[in-house]
């Protein structure tokens, strides 16, 4: 038997998961509506992420908010990633996919893994 707090949860992590990271719906919850609520959060991700790193911004012209979306996708932003470490993650998977060359020298700190 599972407790209310634990329910509740379980219940707040598929609401997540719907929201950040693709899911279906929970229980309760109109799909469409979490649909575009997921749109909403995500754009406003990328919105963020151009501002933290507008050389990102400048190199995809209108590229950046399709490949921001891809990203995002694949890897859901959690409380433990602060906003510019998820937005120079987002630029060292453009360097790895060959989106953006890699910036030289110390302009490429930003591409070495940081502590979360």
């Amino acid at each position: 038997m599972t407790s209310p707090r634990e329910r509740l949860a379980v219940q707040q992590a598929e609401l997540l998961k719907a929201l950040l990271a693709g899911g279906d719906a929970p229980a309760g919850f109109d799909a469409d509506r979490l649909r575009i609520e997921a749109n909403v959060l995500r754009n406003k991700q990328s919105r963020l992420a151009a501002y933290l790193r507008p050389d990102l911004a400048e190199a995809l012209g209108d590229r950046f908010a399709a490949l921001f979306r891809e990203y995002a996708s694949s890897h859901p932003k959690t409380d433990a990633i602060r906003a510019r470490t998820y937005a120079d993650a987002f630029g060292a998977w453009l360097v790895e996919r060959g989106e953006v060359p890699k910036p030289p020298g110390r302009l490429a700190s930003w591409l070495r893994p940081r502590r979360v």
